[in-house]
C-alpha cells in the first residue's frame, strides 16, 4: 500500500505509519475509537495525530491537496478538535468543554476526532473525567491522545487504547527535512537538527531564528563558565532570564495579535475608556496570557536543561573515546576542555542532576531554587 501524502512530513516513522495504514485497511470502515502516541518530545507525535486524522477524513485516504487535507493542515477543520492547554496542567474545566464538543455529530466529514496534546500533563482526577468518553464514545468520535509514555496516564485509559509508539527521528532526516520543506541550508539544517537532538519544532526554530541560536550557545557558554559559588549564582540568574527572554520572544508577538484583535472585536480603540463588560474580557485575555507565559517559561527552562544534558553528553563521548558525532559542534574548544579539566564520574553526576531538576520542576518547585542548586551542582571540580 502506497504511503498518503499526508504523512510525508512525519520524520522517521515507518513502523508508525504502516500499522496506521494496516489498521485503516483492517477496519474496513469501522476504525477502533481511541489511540494513544507515545515517544519522545519532538519525535512527532501531535503531527502523526493530525496526519492520522486527514487520512481517515479524506476520501481518498490522505492526498494532502483536496479541501479537507487543506484544512487539517492550517488547523480550521470543523471536524478535527485539539486541546493543547496554555497552563502547566490541564484543567477539569478545559476536559470537561472539550467533551462536550466531543458530543456532536460530524459536520463534514465520517469522523469527529479529539486530540488531546500532552495528555500527561493531566492529573488522576481529570484522567478519569476523561476515561468516561473513552468508555462510551459517541458513535463516529475518535479520541487521540499525546504523551510522552503510557506510564504518563492512569491504567485504566491505557486499557482503552490502541498504542502507537513512536522513535527519536534521525539527525539526518530532521535536517533533511529543514532543507526540504522550508528552505533551510544544508549546513545550518545539520547544525540545527544536531543540537536540537533531533526534536523537529526546535530545530525549525534554531535553524530559522538567530536569537534562539544566540540564547542557546549564551546558556551554555554560561554554565562553562562555572568555577565557584558566586559564578554558579549568578550563571543560575542568568539562565533564568535567557528562559523569560525565549518566553517573551515566543509569546509577545501572540499576545499583542490578541489584544488587538479583542479590541477590534469589541470595537473600541485601544486608548479608549472600557465598560464593565469590555474590562471584563479584557481581563480574561489576560489572566490566559499569563498562564501562557509561566508554561512558556517553564518549557523554556526545560528546554535550556535538555541542551544542557546534550552539553555534558559530548563532555563524556570525548571522556570515554566514543567517536560518535557530537551535538555541539560549535562548542568543541570548550568541550575537549572540561573533558580533560573533570572525570568520567563527575559528568556523569552532572548528567544526574539535570534530570533531577527536569524531574522537581514538573512539580511546581520554584525555578530559581532549582537553577541555584543545579548551578551550584555543576561548578567545575579539578580532577585528582
Amino acid at each position: 500500500m502506497q504511503t498518503p501524502k499526508v504523512f510525508r512530513d512525519v520524520v522517521s516513522q515507518p513502523e508508525a505509519v504502516s500499522e496506521l495504514l494496516r489498521s485503516m485497511d483492517q477496519a474496513k470502515g469501522n476504525i477502533h475509537h481511541a489511540w494513544l502516541f507515545t515517544g519522545p518530545p519532538g519525535s512527532g507525535r501531535s503531527q502523526i495525530a493530525l496526519a492520522f486524522a486527514a487520512a481517515l477524513l479524506c476520501s481518498e485516504g490522505g492526498c494532502s491537496g483536496c479541501n479537507s487535507c487543506e484544512m487539517i493542515r492550517i488547523g480550521n477543520h470543523p471536524d478535527v478538535l485539539v486541546l493543547n492547554t496554555e497552563r502547566v496542567q490541564i484543567s477539569i474545566d478545559e476536559v470537561n468543554e472539550f467533551i462536550e464538543k466531543s458530543i456532536h455529530m460530524p459536520a463534514i466529514g465520517k469522523y469527529r476526532i479529539m486530540i488531546v496534546e500532552d495528555a500527561d500533563r493531566m492529573s488522576e482526577r481529570t484522567s478519569n473525567v476523561l476515561l468516561k468518553s473513552l468508555e462510551e464514545p459517541p458513535r463516529g468520535t475518535i479520541w487521540m491522545l499525546c504523551s510522552p509514555s503510557e506510564a504518563d496516564l492512569i491504567p485504566t485509559i491505557r486499557s482503552r487504547v490502541r498504542k502507537i509508539q513512536l522513535k527519536v527521528p534521525t539527525v539526518e532526516a530532521v535536517a533533511q527535512l529543514l532543507v526540504d520543506k522550508y528552505g533551510i541550508g544544508f549546513d545550518l539544517a545539520q547544525q540545527s537538527a544536531a543540537q536540537a537532538q533531533s526534536h523537529v519544532g526546535m530545530a525549525r526554530r534554531l535553524a530559522s531564528n538567530s536569537g534562539a541560536r544566540d540564547r542557546r550557545k549564551q546558556a551554555l557558554q554560561t554554565v562553562l563558565g562555572i568555577t565557584d559559588i558566586p559564578s554558579a549564582v549568578k550563571a543560575a540568574e542568568t539562565l533564568g532570564k535567557l528562559a523569560e527572554s525565549d518566553s517573551a520572544q515566543l509569546t509577545g508577538e501572540q499576545d499583542d495579535f490578541e489584544r488587538k484583535e479583542l479590541m477590534n472585536r469589541l470595537g473600541v480603540a485601544e486608548d479608549a475608556k472600557l465598560n464593565a463588560s469590555s474590562r471584563s474580557q479584557l481581563k480574561k485575555l489576560e489572566e490566559s496570557q499569563k498562564r501562557r507565559a509561566t508554561r512558556s517559561k517553564r518549557d523554556g527552562l526545560d528546554r535550556i536543561l535538555v541542551d544542557l544534558m546534550g552539553l555534558y553528553r559530548d563532555v563524556l563521548t570525548v571522556q570515554l573515546g566514543a567517536g560518535e558525532a557530537l551535538i555541539n559542534v560549535d562548542l568543541v574548544p570548550e568541550v575537549n576542555k572540561l573533558a580533560s579539566e573533570t572525570s568520567q564520574a563527575q559528568t556523569i553526576h552532572c548528567i544526574e542532576q539535570i534530570e533531577k531538576v527536569r524531574s522537581r520542576m514538573d512539580r511546581n518547585v520554584r525555578e530559581d531554587l532549582l537553577l541555584n542548586s543545579l548551578a551550584v551542582s555543576l561548578r567545575r571540580k579539578a580532577t585528582k
